[in-house]
């Protein structure tokens, strides 16, 4: 009997990416829908890159984090709304903070066996048009109402309706789990690290005036499509300075003596869009397209941030980064000190310097705090959450290829739910 050789895999290019400037929630995008950002950014990728041609791309697979029933195969209608042909199939996928960045994996997989020659991955969030749900007893009446066989029972059951139970169920920052938020969390395992206030603004001042400066360089040229009116991101401040964050109240932490998490170490709750173009070399070379980086590994894992040592720091709620960089660096036999550049997502100040301080504990190198974030991160973007793993590789393969000779770029994300995403960026 004979049985098939496994196909080996093939190198995966990132060529670039496109997204919307990020903007704070119920400003400029107050009024805009998932899919009309996702849709810009989507459109501003395919006019750099000449896409508009019948099959250009193989798939497209984005997803959001706060999607209404409106967002019912989202990717897909925003390839139907969009400059890519209409014939391209699409895909939705989620999961938290990491929807971006696990996008991009789903599609580098497909390429990297062959399943399709390119694909687009994306995310997009929109925090001013969160979905209000029904109140929960009101869907029971109204359910109860829809099952009647009659309309004496039907009337009935509409006649329970109370004035309490049009009160919409408004979605939560909180998990589901323990009831506390992101930022709560947060506060649990900045206090558990040691990670002080000085620090934390220290690294939020650093990402707004890197940001700033990335954009003053036309690093963002060809990655940022401007949309309703902004052209750079709203919640980037150029002259924000240690001494001017040191005057914010804290925000997060308060139920303990000296909480240390601001407004301003903190991400804002933000709308926005991103996407980004992946190909086999054989298919960019074809297109006479030049790859800014190679995606060569990636790994997630999971923390128990209800019942493991939350309050010890190892399992806090956004530290599955700690255990997914040693094992991802481990498998593929590499080091801190073998990587040009590192991007770790900016939730909050205090869980990057809680993440830097748990590699170092598992025994990784420190990393070279000049070589962190170069180009700023989420404190000076935003966090539109689905959006910001897709803004990241693109950033990322773009400071790669601009340096002179081979790199190599880290890649972190947590994400609610004790989750982390991982990855690795090359430029041979």
């Amino acid at each position: 009997m004979s049985t098939l050789a496994p196909r080996p895999t093939r190198r995966v290019a990132v060529l670039g990416g496109a997204r919307v400037p990020f903007a704070r929630s119920d400003g400029p995008y107050a009024t805009a829908s998932n899919q009309e950002m996702l849709t810009a950014a989507l459109d501003g990728l395919v006019e750099r890159h000449g896409l508009q041609d019948p099959g250009a791309v193989g798939e497209f697979v984005a997803g959001a984090v706060l999607k209404h029933s409106r967002d019912f195969n989202l990717a897909r209608e925003t390839v139907l709304g969009s400059a890519l042909d209409p014939r391209t199939p699409a895909y939705d996928i989620q999961q938290a903070c990491g929807t971006g960045l696990q996008a991009v994996i789903a599609a580098a997989n497909k390429i990297a066996l062959g399943q399709t020659e390119s694909a687009i991955a994306g995310g997009a969030d929109t925090a001013s048009d969160a979905p209000l749900g029904v109140n929960d007893r009101l869907r029971r009446i109204l359910l109860e109402a829809r099952r009647a066989k009659s309309a004496g029972a039907r009337l009935k059951a509409l006649a329970r309706i109370r004035p309490g139970h049009l009160v919409p169920d408004i979605p939560r920052n909180a998990e589901p789990r323990t009831g506390l938020s992101m930022g709560e969390h947060a506060a649990v395992t900045a206090r558990a690290w040691g990670i002080t206030r000085e620090e934390q603004d220290a690294l939020a001042a650093a990402s707004h005036q890197r940001l700033a400066a990335a954009y003053e360089r036309g690093l963002f040229q060809d990655l940022v499509v401007p949309f309703r009116g902004l052209a750079r991101d709203q919640n980037l401040r150029p002259g924000s300075t240690v001494e001017k964050l040191a005057a914010l109240k804290p925000v997060f932490g308060l139920d303990a003596p000296g909480p240390t998490m601001t407004a301003g170490n903190s991400t804002p709750l933000t709308d926005g869009a991103a996407t980004v173009l992946l190909a086999s070399e054989e298919w960019a070379e074809a297109r006479g397209l030049e790859p800014l980086a190679h995606l060569t590994a990636f790994e997630t894992a999971a923390v128990d941030f209800v019942g493991g040592d939350v309050a010890g720091g190892e399992d806090g709620l956004l530290m599955a980064p700690a255990y997914a960089v040693p094992r991802m660096l481990e498998r593929a036999g590499l080091g801190i000190e073998d990587f040009d550049l590192v991007e770790i997502h900016e939730a909050f100040a205090s869980q990057v310097l809680a993440t830097l301080a748990a590699w170092e504990k598992r025994g990784l190198a420190p990393v070279d705090r000049a070589r962190l974030n170069v180009a700023g991160s989420s404190l000076a973007t935003g966090h539109p959450f689905a959006a910001t793993g897709a803004r990241i590789v693109a950033t990322l393969a773009t400071l790669l290829a601009e340096r002179e000779g081979p790199g190599r770029g880290l890649i972190s994300v947590c994400a609610a739910g004790g989750q982390g995403v991982t990855a690795i960026l090359e430029r041979t």
